[in-house]
């Protein structure tokens, strides 16, 4: 809620830089102009930008920051791969809640600075310990790397209660330690030979996060999160050896990754759960030596209806694509309807397939490395490259050209999915345009159960999807009528990971949701026309009510996924029991707060409550523990890794049941919240 309350207002300098008070202004400017001195000027020296805002850093200092912490660390030793000096990396979880990463590259240099403000540090505690050191910025150290900021592992460093660093170069084993906030103790020193341990060089860092940084949602690492993270890169890195251990008690396993064929064996690994078109994987490589440019594609089309299309660059899932997609999307196209019209398949008086109708079912890796990428933001999500486009547009057109020509039964399937995509995708713009002329002849052009909220500013508004009719009245008097509407739907919406769009536009659920939501669906969404920047979906806090979210998310992700993106979308948490601690009543969300509370007051006497429905609560109480902002809790979805959204959505709603119950026994002990 926002506070209408106006500040005061304040003095504007005028062009000699003299305070000019305004006319309505009570402020008294020489007192103003006086406190805003030199003193109020703070410098932030060493590591100290880092622990005060963290999130710049990291992203944020809730799981998905902690987890971030190993990836900077691992990124280092995968930049030693790439660079063809390492061929192991070790990720172990430590019982103690540490984690150690250590590989068998060149080892960290440690050999100390003879002139500067760093003399006689050794160059390993100055990238410790400096932002923005590091071996990536030029010169021999890298040829390609997926670090490029130099900020890695000070960062870790800066945001630890305690770091150790260990380096084995030239047959001497050397350590150094930090305390919290990056604070060396003492310096490099050499505490014997190379241990024998399978390697004669190296670096490992182990790492205790500050858990006074993660306060939100603690420290504790979530090993299904690595172990995904992990199997991306060694399927980015071929022949890499990527070994896991969690040695947290309760929690022990040992995973090792490697893979031989690489993008190949990633692209099959994604369509495991779908139903391939083909046996076959189409790959190419290719290079540019003068421009330092790389390619590595694969892809592989199913019998599914939406595209999985992901870029990587120098190591780094690219989730909003960049040039290296562009390019290949624009040949995919060209060669694909060219190829059509020369086998005939397609009529000369017929269009070309668009790019959406070929790209249907397709499952495809491009992964370029290039020296000096450049990436839109900090979170590296986009490459920003222009040469790189022309690059991968023409190897791809060259190589997938000829792909098709020695592969014409593969090529001939590719093309009458293309063309039963096109008939589809005519077939989904009448149901659009139906939509349309029904919305145009109902008036107000809203569904009629809707009760929309009377703001008009998106970024205040909030629409709750709420399960089940009684429940949507409770929720209607729940909320607060200027921010918050309400769409109650009728038991379980349409699963649209098994349906193409034309089917789907007929639901007529799904056909309220879009209306509401107000930005298209599918290719023609528009993000910036969501008349909500809040979507939460609100159901009971039991299996059906999961299931529910789980079809909601899954057309989220599938037909609106800029709207995730943005972080638009959320899941209420709508408490599962009730008890009383004296007068006061007390919400408890699941079995596990149910667990902890009765372990903290085992000779607790009141009864629990379990509360079997939304439709069954008070108003009061649902707004309290669910819908008011300040009491309640959400949880913000995200995509931070496309692949692995596709993959878990095509294993939790495809036809593969086996896959299914193996992924949900394999990380209930991890699970706390749903999370895409």
């Amino acid at each position: 809620m926002s506070n209408d309350t106006e500040a005061p207002a304040t003095d504007l300098p005028d062009a000699n830089g003299a305070s000019t008070p305004k006319k309505k202004s009570t402020t008294n400017s020489a007192t103003t102009t006086a406190a805003y001195d030199a003193k109020a000027i703070q410098v932030l020296e060493g590591l100290d930008p880092v622990r005060k805002r963290p999130g710049m850093y990291i992203g944020s200092t809730g799981l998905q920051g902690l987890h971030h912490l190993i990836w900077e660390v691992v990124d280092n030793s995968v930049d030693e791969a790439m660079a063809g000096h390492c061929t192991r990396i070790g990720v172990t979880l430590l019982a103690d809640g540490g984690c150690q990463v250590d590989d068998n590259g060149r080892g960290i240099p440690i050999d100390p600075f003879t002139s500067g403000e760093h003399k006689g540090k050794s160059a390993a505690e100055v990238v410790l310990t400096v932002l923005h050191a590091g071996g990536k910025f030029g010169g021999d150290g890298y040829k390609v790397s997926g670090g490029l900021h130099g900020v890695g592992v000070s960062v870790v460093n800066a945001l630890s209660e305690r770091l150790v660093i260990e380096v084995d170069r030239d047959g001497k084993h050397h350590r150094q330690e930090y305390a919290k906030g990056g604070k060396p103790q003492g310096k490099m020193i050499i505490v014997g030979d190379t241990p024998k341990r399978g390697r004669t060089t190296g670096t490992t860092i182990t790492f205790w996060p500050d858990p006074t940084v993660f306060a939100a949602e603690g420290v504790e690492f979530v090993a299904r999160t690595v172990l995904e993270r992990l199997q991306t890169m060694a399927f980015l890195n071929r022949g890499l050896e990527i070994a896991f251990e969690d040695q947290r008690e309760g929690r022990e396993q040992k995973i090792a990754y490697q893979y031989k064929g690489g993008i190949v064996d990633f692209v099959k690994h994604l369509n495991a759960t779908k139903e391939p078109l083909f046996s076959k994987v189409c790959q190419f490589e290719d290079e540019d030596l003068d421009d330092g440019q790389m390619l590595d594609i694969a892809m592989q089309w199913n019998t599914g209806y939406y595209e999985g299309i992901h870029g990587y660059a120098n190591g780094i899932s690219t989730t909003e694509g960049g040039m290296h997609v562009e390019g290949f999307k624009t040949a995919l196209t060209s060669v694909l309807n060219k190829y059509a019209r020369a086998k005939n398949l397609l009529k000369e008086k017929d269009p070309n397939l668009t790019g959406e109708d070929i790209r249907e079912g397709i499952t495809a890796i491009v992964s370029v490395k290039l020296r000096e990428p450049q990436f839109e933001g900090q979170t590296k999500a986009k490459l920003g490259n222009v040469p790189m486009r022309s690059f991968v547009q023409k190897a791809t057109y060259e190589r997938l050209g000829e792909w098709l020509e020695e592969n014409p039964t593969e090529a001939n399937k590719v093309v009458k999915k293309g063309l039963s995509a096109a008939q589809a995708r005519v077939a989904a713009k009448n149901a659009r345009n139906a939509i349309r002329r029904k919305t145009a002849l109902s008036g107000a052009g809203m569904p009629d159960k809707l009760k929309d909220c009377s703001s008009k500013n998106a970024e205040e508004s909030e629409l709750f999807i709420v399960e089940g009719d009684s429940a949507g009245g409770t929720a209607v008097d729940a909320r607060d009528p200027r921010t918050q509407a309400i769409l109650p739907i009728r038991g379980k919406i349409l699963n649209v990971e098994r349906a193409r769009i034309d089917k789907m536009l007929k639901n007529n659920e799904i056909q309220a949701l879009i209306t509401a939501i107000g930005a298209g669906v599918g290719d023609e969404f528009d993000v910036t026309k969501a008349r909500y920047h809040k979507v939460i979906c609100l159901a009971d806090a039991d299996v059906d009510g999961s299931h529910i979210r789980t079809l909601l998310l899954t057309f989220f992700f599938r037909q609106m996924r800029e709207m995730v993106e943005a972080g638009y979308c959320y899941i209420a948490q709508p408490p599962l029991y009730s008890t009383e601690i004296g007068k006061e009543k007390v919400y408890l969300k699941d079995d596990a707060a149910k667990a902890a509370f009765l372990e903290e007051r085992p000779n607790h006497k009141k009864g629990f409550q379990r509360l079997k429905g939304l439709g069954e609560m008070d108003w009061d109480e649902l707004r309290t523990t669910t819908m008011l902002d300040g009491t309640r809790t959400l949880l913000q979805v995200n995509v931070e890794e496309a692949a692995l959204a596709d993959e878990i959505t095509s294993i939790l709603m495809g036809d593969d049941v086996p896959a299914r119950r193996g992924f949900i026994t394999t990380n209930a002990r991890d699970v706390r919240n749903l999370d895409f």
